[in-house]
């Protein structure tokens, strides 16, 4: 949920700051400025823990550090791309398809109780993946949704 407290952080304070500068709230910008940050910063987690994220991929899947790499460079990509209104859009709907996508690995990862930072397997479980990570990503989608895509 430490996530979480990116997404919401960068939203108030870009709110703030829109109210400060401009003289109105401009959620749109907020919005999607907040994702941004989250996005990045996941993004950039795939370099530092690229050990425990190839760990989460189910043993199919080729070339995994590759796609972990690949992701996290997607992951910035979709940052940038949700601050451009005319790739915005667009970035939603893939983001919003990722967001899905990685709950897959999640639930592999949670079964196999990976923990990604230490790259081992003393993650929480299953418990995890129902009480936080499912709700986040709902948030996720939901949040996208609405301000990549409902909001303009």
């Amino acid at each position: 949920m430490k996530l979480l407290i990116i997404l919401f952080t960068a939203f108030f304070l870009a709110l703030i700051g829109t109210k400060l500068v401009y003289g109105f709230w401009d959620f749109l910008f907020a919005g999607n400025l907040g994702m941004t940050v989250f996005i990045i910063f996941t993004g950039l987690s795939h370099f530092r823990f690229q050990k425990g994220m190839v760990m989460m991929m189910p043993d199919f899947i080729p070339a995994k550090l590759f796609l972990v790499y690949l992701t996290g460079v997607l992951e910035i990509a979709a940052g940038i791309g949700l601050m451009i209104p005319s790739l915005r859009a667009t970035t939603a709907i893939l983001l919003i398809i990722f967001f899905v996508v990685v709950f897959i690995a999640n639930v592999n990862s949670s079964r196999k109780m990976i923990n990604i930072f230490k790259a081992d397997y003393t993650g929480p479980g299953m418990n995890y993946l129902y009480a936080q990570r499912l709700p986040m990503q709902l948030i996720l989608i939901a949040w996208v949704w609405y301000f990549g895509l409902y909001l303009k």
